[in-house]
């Protein structure tokens, strides 16, 4: 099973999560206040799988200008309300160093989120900072992911409505650059896209197949390759394969919400069927007998080596079996049957894991 990777939300405190007062010290309950639209976007956000992880510099808390009882009693109220409505932080990580002590702890300084970097774990193509300030934006710079900017619509400010739809409902891309001593690969998938692919491999055949793959699956595909063809095409059609994959894999994120599963073609006299499981577990069935050993510059052998190369990197599992008597129909069939298998498995609907393992 792919280990998928966590998409966090490292959101800001004050100015963020609840409104700052002009003291700039939220020291009482009566000076505690949401910031609107907070609760049904983080709800939302939950729902679509993001992880929320509080991050705050708080000055001087603990301090006798600062007692740690001013933080904790209007702190310890906002935690409930958030718990109320269902809202769960996995984590807090609250930094009470003055500005001027140059902690590492605080922001733009990642001190306090260094574990998230180092355990490997993080996904950062979608996880976000949140915050107020230009120095939560440098933070999410500093860490190597994208940051948001919240506040009251002035500028380049968003709101939380603004914020829960850019991240809900961003396009599914992806995109990879694959090179070996063998092949330079460049691939880029619209999952929610179906025109305009260009797909470029030096080989007739092989740029058919893909294209016809692309157009059934229902997605956009950008892919050119560079290979040693002037020794064979089995580099070129394998690295095109994992980079495929590797690239589909990246775009569905954590799968939430897909169909997951796709089946059966027939294309003349030929009839391939195909089903698939986009379960994130590669396996390969594969029966086929071609009547001949190539196609063009395309050998028969590497139908099943593409598609086992695809299941390695794209974490599916597919089953193929196909019969007929002209060979150029029964590949365009297999090739066409699987975009036709993945078109379903790739569709979103909504945010539920299809797994009741809860993960894919």
């Amino acid at each position: 099973m792919n280990q998928r990777k966590r998409r966090i939300l490292f959101i800001d405190r004050d100015g963020t999560l609840i409104t700052e007062p002009e003291d700039k010290q939220i020291d009482s309950l009566e000076k505690l206040e949401l910031f609107d639209g907070v609760i049904p976007a983080l709800l939302k956000l939950q729902e679509a799988g993001y992880e929320l992880v509080m991050v705050s510099n708080q000055d001087g808390m603990g301090t006798a200008a600062y007692p740690q009882q001013d933080f904790d009693i209007p702190h310890q109220k906002m935690q409930a309300i958030f718990r109320s409505q269902g809202i769960v932080f996995t984590a807090e990580h609250i930094d009470p160093h003055f500005e001027y002590e140059n902690s590492t702890n605080r922001k733009p300084g990642i001190g306090m989120l260094l574990d998230y970097l180092k355990s490997g774990e993080l996904d950062l193509n979608d996880s976000w900072v949140i915050g107020d300030r230009q120095t939560d934006l440098q933070l999410a710079e500093n860490m190597g992911i994208d940051g948001l900017l919240i506040g009251d619509g002035n500028d380049d400010s968003l709101s939380w409505a603004d914020i829960c739809h850019l991240l809900i409902n961003k396009p599914r891309q992806a995109e990879t650059h694959r090179k070996t001593n063998e092949t330079e690969i460049e691939v880029k998938v619209d999952l929610d896209a179906s025109d305009g692919s260009k797909i470029s491999t030096g080989i007739g055949f092989f740029d058919h197949m893909l294209d016809q793959l692309a157009s059934h699956g229902g997605f956009q595909l950008q892919l050119h390759c560079r290979g040693d063809l002037e020794i064979d095409e089995h580099h070129t059609v394998e690295d095109c394969a994992l980079a495929l994959g590797q690239t589909l894999n990246q775009a569905l994120s954590d799968r939430r919400g897909i169909g997951r599963y796709g089946f059966s073609l027939p294309m003349d006299e030929s009839l391939a069927e195909v089903s698939i499981d986009l379960s994130g577990r590669p396996a390969i069935v594969f029966q086929a007998a071609f009547p001949r050993d190539q196609v063009g510059e395309f050998s028969t052998e590497m139908v099943k080596h593409f598609f086992a190369s695809l299941s390695q990197s794209l974490g599916a599992a597919i089953h193929i079996k196909v019969s007929g008597e002209n060979t150029h129909h029964m590949i365009e069939a297999i090739f066409k049957g699987v975009g036709r298998a993945l078109r379903p498995a790739l569709a979103k609907q909504g945010f539920e894991m299809p797994s009741t393992k809860g993960i894919l």
